[in-house]
């Protein structure tokens, strides 16, 4: 059996177009749009959060240092760490940058089960798109009973489709669906992981930004008592 017998045009156009449709019409077009560049990370290796603590521990001998205001000039990539420094920068407690931590996993989270759901959607309609072709294929082949050719093409139509769709689904949507799954989960326990030495952080400087307010709010009053 050559490769080319189990190509069918109009049976591969059934149960892609009718997969692709049915997932548009119950997929909002920016949730699909994430669905498909989470094809790029399938590639990546699995997340891992040990370059982000040594950036948070270099971060915090910088504050030791050189005091909290000086982690404003340093370069961040990670979204999540940035939002945190500029927290503990602006004098945030650790519960709180702790707290905003936890509830950017979550969103984090949410937006990586929605992709995971649109990809378990296409596998659950690939097969129900091949049964689809395959009742079009018989259809066409009974109203062509007196034409030998064009049974043979009704019919590969029916099998075929039958064929795309658990193709599609089992090799092809459940595979992806189930890689994404596995990511998100191993990216959203590593960066557990960067939320006690944050919000440490953040607890070991907020005091002195406090001192530092306090200070000047000190000043302030010296300096209007001085020109009263």
């Amino acid at each position: 059996m050559t490769p080319a017998l189990l190509f069918d045009p109009v049976a591969l156009a059934i149960v892609l177009g009718g997969t692709t449709l049915a997932t548009i019409l119950r997929t909002p077009v920016r949730d699909l749009a994430h669905a498909l560049l989470a094809l790029r990370t399938l590639p990546r290796r699995r997340f891992r959060a040990d370059t982000r603590l040594e950036q948070v521990t270099a971060l915090a001998r910088i504050a030791q240092r050189n005091g909290v205001h000086a982690l404003d000039r340093s370069v961040i990539r990670d979204a999540d760490v940035a939002a945190a420094i500029a927290m503990i920068v602006d004098g945030a407690r650790g519960q709180t940058v702790a707290d905003a931590l936890d509830a950017a996993r979550r969103s984090r989270g949410e937006r990586h089960r929605i992709v995971v759901e649109c990809w378990i959607g296409m596998a659950e309609t690939a097969p129900a798109m091949g049964m689809i072709g395959t009742l079009i294929g018989l259809v066409a082949m009974f109203t062509r009973m007196s034409d030998p050719q064009a049974i043979g093409a009704a019919m590969a139509v029916a099998l075929l489709a039958t064929l795309y769709g658990a193709l599609l689904a089992n090799l092809v949507a459940m595979p992806i669906a189930a890689r994404l799954r596995t990511a998100a989960r191993a990216e959203l326990l590593e960066r557990e992981r960067l939320v006690a030495p944050l919000a440490e952080l953040a607890e070991r400087e907020a005091p002195r930004g406090n001192a530092r307010v306090r200070l000047h709010d000190a000043d302030i009053a010296t300096v209007r008592e001085e020109a009263a």
